[in-house]
C-alpha cells in the first residue's frame, strides 16, 4: 500500500476517531470540567484508534508492543490538542464546545508520521494482541 493510500485511510480513521472523541467529550462535559472531559474522551478514543489504524490504515496485526507504544503516537497529539484547547478557551475565549475540533486539526500531520513509524516498525517476535486475548 502506498503512503498516499495510508494517508487517506489515516484521515478516514481520524474522522471516525474525532467523532468518537467529540461525542465522548460532549457526553462528559456536563458532569466534569472541560479539561477532564477532554482527557477522558481522548483516552477512550485512542484505544479505538489503535485498532482502526492497525487493521484498516496500515493492515498490520495489533500486538502488545504496538499497543503499548501507540500512546506515543498520540503524545504529540495530546500536547498539541490539550494546549490548543486551553489556549482557545482560556486565552482566546472560544467556546469550550468547539475548541477541541480546532486544536485537533493542528495535530494531524505529526500524529500520522509518528503513528506510521510505530505501526510499521518490524518486530522481533510479534505476538498478536487479538490471539493472546482470544486464547485466555
Amino acid at each position: 500500500m502506498t503512503v498516499q493510500a495510508q494517508m487517506i485511510r489515516f484521515a478516514l480513521v481520524g474522522v471516525v476517531n474525532t467523532a468518537t472523541y467529540y461525542g465522548c467529550y460532549l457526553l462528559f462535559l456536563p458532569w466534569m470540567p472541560y479539561v477532564a472531559a477532554h482527557v477522558l474522551a481522548f483516552l477512550l478514543s485512542m484505544v479505538g484508534s489503535f485498532f482502526l489504524n492497525s487493521y484498516f490504515t496500515y493492515r498490520t496485526r495489533p500486538t502488545w508492543r504496538k499497543f503499548l507504544l501507540f500512546p506515543l503516537t498520540n503524545a504529540a497529539n495530546f500536547v498539541i490538542t490539550t494546549s490548543g484547547v486551553y489556549l482557545l478557551v482560556d486565552v482566546l475565549h472560544f467556546g469550550s464546545r468547539y475548541a477541541p475540533l480546532i486544536a485537533a486539526a493542528a495535530a494531524i500531520p505529526i500524529t500520522f508520521v509518528v503513528s506510521r513509524t510505530i505501526m510499521l516498525r518490524p518486530e522481533p517476535a510479534p505476538a498478536s494482541l487479538t490471539e493472546s486475548v482470544a486464547s485466555k
